[in-house]
């Protein structure tokens, strides 16, 4: 939506962008991609709406509305504003994190296969999450714990990874690998674990909104409130950093200061996400590149479009699972079912342009 200028030069400006003063700072404001983040955001309201009628009992949009507004009492309120809305506002919000750390990870190592769930970050919060279960720890810090994972895992990558700097391809390296060692050691918990542990485990690996309630909405409201600003104001650095080191040292960016702060807004968004809803897989490697490709190159504004495009899969993978299949499944079994022949598409399209 809004990116940083410093010359203007309206003979290569595209039609649809246009220059704010404020003080001595231009900013580059694109009309293009306003106006899709405003659709977008319609669809998404449209499809939440829809959303709240669903279900074992069927509701009007108008009871949905009066449910909303306090005009009805009774069965319709309790489901709605108590049941149907917090799911469908975690999923929005859990679909918008996840989409928007999968564009700072693929930005910042330069690579479209990138990802949370494949460098390690996601398998960190999973490990913690199973030990707590498959211990018998309380439920009600669940979260807190599967955050301290996913944080403590990317911080022993970078850690790794750091060789007086960070370069993108050791960061994909040393994060796969440790993305397939606490996978090994999640599996050994579980295999370990008595059937009712194991189950609950299990069920919280395959990522899920299920019984979702205003205190996750809260978690991701604030997880939202406090990174998607600090990632819009990040986005003009990690375009220098795309061009390459030595652009981004010669216009005077402080390289390994930002480097890091993209790494933990990114693996915060994730975190947030993964903590409350489980590691739904293949959201944050599958929406950026849709958001590119309908809205251009990552930029401030386009930044947004990724997370409202995250909101509409989950929400819609979600509605999919629990509405149109024979039974319910969770979330991250639809969004793993499109992902997996997506990823394998990026793969061939990589192979073909080597």
């Amino acid at each position: 939506m809004m990116a940083r200028s410093t010359s203007p030069s309206p003979e290569t400006t595209p039609p649809s962008v246009r220059f704010v003063q404020l003080g001595g700072v231009a900013f580059r404001v694109n009309t293009r991609v306003l106006s899709m983040i405003g659709v977008a955001l319609v669809v998404l309201v449209a499809l939440g709406a829809w959303a709240l009628t669903l279900g074992s009992f069927r509701l009007s949009l108008q009871a949905v509305i009066d449910a909303l507004t306090g005009a009805h009492a009774g069965d319709a309120r309790f489901i709605v504003r108590d049941l149907r809305l917090p799911r469908v506002l975690t999923a929005s919000f859990v679909g918008a994190a996840l989409a928007m750390s999968g564009a700072i990870f693929q930005g910042l190592v330069r690579n479209p296969l990138v990802s949370p769930d494949i460098i390690g970050v996601n398998a960190g919060a999973s490990f913690a999450a199973v030990f707590w279960i498959v211990t018998g720890q309380p439920s009600p810090l669940l979260p807190l714990i599967a955050f301290a994972g996913a944080v403590t895992t990317t911080a022993a990558i970078y850690l790794l990874s750091w060789r007086g700097n960070i370069a993108g391809p050791r960061l994909i390296l040393v994060g796969i690998g440790v993305n397939a060692i606490l996978t090994a050691l999640t599996t050994g918990l579980v295999v370990r674990a008595n059937i009712y542990e194991a189950s609950r485990a299990l069920h919280w690996t395959t990522g899920s909104v299920y019984a979702a309630t205003w205190g996750d909405v809260r978690v991701m409201v604030v997880v939202l409130a406090v990174l998607a600003p600090v990632g819009v104001g990040l986005m003009w650095a990690l375009r220098v950093i795309q061009v390459g080191d030595t652009t981004a040292r010669s216009v005077g960016l402080p390289l390994e200061r930002t480097r890091l702060a993209l790494i933990l807004v990114g693996c915060a968004l994730s975190a947030g996400a993964v903590a409350v809803a489980g590691p739904i897989g293949f959201v944050a490697l599958m929406v950026p590149h849709i958001a590119r490709m309908i809205a251009g190159p990552m930029s401030g504004g386009v930044f947004i479009v990724t997370g409202v495009l995250g909101a509409l899969l989950v929400l819609g993978a979600d509605m999919v699972g629990q509405h149109a299949l024979p039974v319910s499944v969770p979330v991250g079994v639809v969004t793993g079912a499109v992902g997996a022949p997506y990823f394998l598409f990026l793969l061939y399209r990589a192979n073909t342009r080597v």
